[in-house]
């Protein structure tokens, strides 16, 4: 009986080993795209995991367009998709978290190089789109998605309340405020409001 109990937790072992916790690239780009609008689809650039955990390019684009797919180590499910202008800023944040810096130590390395002109950003606000969800909501082998909930986000170093004539604070809902004005990270907040179930 001991024998038993023994190879039944060896197989349950062995079966939770070789499942990867890394969905095939087709399920990945599929639930990255629920961050895209939908002009932007079928040519968006998407990046996403392979089984050893590496970020990869899953399918080359030609719109102008960047979608994220959701990092296989976080809790919840976070993909987003940004204009291309963007992709210098976003890959220096991803290599600089790969080096070991914290987030703060990270924001304080591109704000050097964004000042420096090394890092260069977009002269006009550039688009980026979240989409969020638990790990409940994503069907794993067809990356289908309930319950997500998205917000947009304009990137510009440096705007201003007075500039953009926006609140500094979220106001009402689905009103658009700016976050961390006056630094090399400001940017454009609009969240829409949660549908009433």
């Amino acid at each position: 009986m001991k024998n038993l109990f023994l190879l039944s937790v060896l197989v349950c072992f062995s079966s939770a080993i070789g499942q990867s916790k890394v969905p095939s690239a087709e399920s990945q780009i599929k639930t990255a795209l629920y961050a895209c609008p939908e002009t932007f689809q079928d040519g968006a650039k998407i990046l996403g995991y392979n089984q050893k955990g590496e970020l990869i390019t899953l399918r080359e684009g030609n719109n102008g367009m960047v979608c994220l797919a959701d990092n296989p180590d976080k809790d919840r499910i976070s993909v987003s998709c940004y204009s291309d202008k963007l992709e210098v800023y976003m890959a220096r944040g991803r290599e600089l978290l790969a080096e070991g810096k914290t987030e703060m130590e990270k924001r304080e390395a591109r704000k050097i190089e964004i000042d420096a002109g090394t890092l260069v950003m977009p002269k006009e606000p550039a688009a980026v789109y979240v989409v969020t969800a638990t790990q409940e909501d994503l069907d794993f082998e067809t990356g289908e998605l309930k319950n997500s909930k998205i917000r947009y986000v304009l990137y510009k170093p440096y705007m201003s309340a007075a500039e953009t004539g926006l609140p500094t604070q979220p106001a009402l809902p689905g009103m658009p405020w700016l976050m961390e004005a006056d630094t090399h990270r400001s940017h454009i907040m609009i969240t829409p409001p949660a549908e009433k179930q």
